[in-house]
């Protein structure tokens, strides 16, 4: 399993980034909201989904991240350098905590789920939660949890219930607002 911190500090291609990390206590959302701006890098990233190519860190890239408190899973909502939704990635996960920092970490469950603007939805990565269980870097109840987590969020998903779209462009706005970050357009 592996752990996975919010600030990417060990992330080679960024040169050079800003990084906010926001506690927020509101009825919608309790938990900690991140945010990760590209300013420069040694090479875009490119990811390609049913045959098409997306870049999804280039400069001026804005990634934001929502810890919701109690929760199995971490949603990266990421926008491009016009402020536009490129994707939603939900990564299933064991446990979420932080550092001494107070910077958000968590322990990867290997699942994820990609949702595109376009209203796409991909569940990933289900062969490598199949594979950790097998060589026994997860237990079956980790494996079941991430099953029955992800089970639950594509079910929400599909059914136009899962608060995290809505919310990722609400709290874009309001916290490049708060931290007085040049936000372009939204």
């Amino acid at each position: 399993m592996k752990r996975k911190f919010s600030d990417r500090a060990n992330w080679r291609r960024i040169l050079k980034k800003s990084y906010a990390c926001i506690p927020m206590d509101e009825p919608q959302f309790r938990g900690f909201v991140t945010l990760y701006r590209i300013h420069d890098l040694r090479d875009p990233l490119w990811k390609e989904y049913n045959g098409r190519k997306m870049c999804l860190a280039d400069k001026g890239y804005l990634w934001m991240q929502h810890f919701p408190r109690g929760e199995h899973f971490v949603v990266t909502t990421m926008f491009d350098d016009k402020g536009r939704v490129v994707q939603w990635y939900i990564d299933i996960c064991k446990v979420q905590g932080l550092t001494d920092q107070q910077v958000p970490w968590f322990d990867d469950l290997f699942l994820d789920i990609v949702v595109l603007p376009t209203g796409e939805r991909l569940l990933l990565d289900e062969d490598e939660l199949e594979e950790a269980l097998d060589e026994g870097q997860i237990t079956p109840r980790d494996s079941a949890m991430a099953q029955k987590t992800a089970g639950r969020l594509m079910e929400l998903i599909k059914q136009k219930k899962f608060p995290y779209f809505d919310m990722s462009i609400q709290h874009r706005k309001q916290l490049l607002d708060k931290l007085g970050w040049e936000k372009g357009p939204l």
